[in-house]
């Protein structure tokens, strides 16, 4: 599904040129469920921000299933993201102004699907993630699990090839974290390809393959075990 060739990422600071991420050589299967590991300042995020094609601000080869992304503009990236590709934040990113089933039908709003077909995706996602009583709700209205729950079922609804995850459970207590990883294997199981970023090495043990990233180069790439 991904291939990344020679990828790297500076910044300037003063007359200075800051590396955060180093001749990045990563391919990720269709299906897999990859995990990126690494201490603060790594550059698991920076490497995450290039996959949901949200930075061109890269150098390298980047191939999505096929597609030679690294010769893309910025339009024609930020199309390609909006069809094919799913985000979860840590910090939610909900609309405030928008109710639960506003949300969720955000993201479909860019995909030219009729009106009654939206209502359709609308009210099945609802039902999947047994967020129905909540659907009138507003953001501030709900409690942290609920508002992640609303995330990563607005980033599944236009049922994205990969779905992307920002420390997905780092806001939530353990019950609430492991009712996300669940889902996210159920996802993963359905052909969901799931990249997350995460520090919990019990978030990382539901994946099948772990990275570790130090100083922006790969530093482990490594096979986890069957669960």
């Amino acid at each position: 599904m991904i291939e990344l060739k020679n990828l790297e990422r500076s910044f300037r600071a003063g007359h200075e040129e800051l590396w955060v991420l180093r001749r990045i050589a990563l391919t990720i299967r269709e299906g897999e469920f990859l995990t990126i590991m690494g201490p603060s300042g790594a550059g698991k995020s920076s490497l995450l921000n290039v996959l949901a094609m949200l930075d061109d601000q890269w150098r390298g080869e980047f191939f999505f299933e096929g597609l030679p992304v690294h010769a893309m503009n910025r339009k024609q990236r930020s199309d390609l993201a909006r069809r094919r590709i799913g985000m979860v934040f840590q910090s939610y990113h909900l609309l405030d102004d928008l109710t639960v089933a506003e949300n969720l039908d955000l993201p479909l709003t860019y995909k030219n699907i009729p009106s009654k077909e939206r209502q359709a995706l609308v009210a099945d996602t609802l039902d999947r993630f047994q967020i129905v009583g909540k659907k009138d709700l507003f953001p501030n209205q709900l409690s942290g699990g609920q508002q992640q729950l609303v995330g990563i079922a607005r980033a599944v609804i236009h049922k994205p090839s990969l779905l992307l995850a920002d420390e997905p459970t780092g806001n939530l207590h353990s019950a609430q974290a492991r009712e996300i990883m669940e889902l996210f294997r159920e996802l993963n199981a359905e052909g969901t390809t799931i990249v997350q970023v995460t520090h919990s090495e019990s978030n990382a043990e539901y994946g099948s393959r772990t990275i570790e990233l130090r100083d922006g180069w790969v530093h482990l790439n490594t096979a986890n075990p069957p669960a």
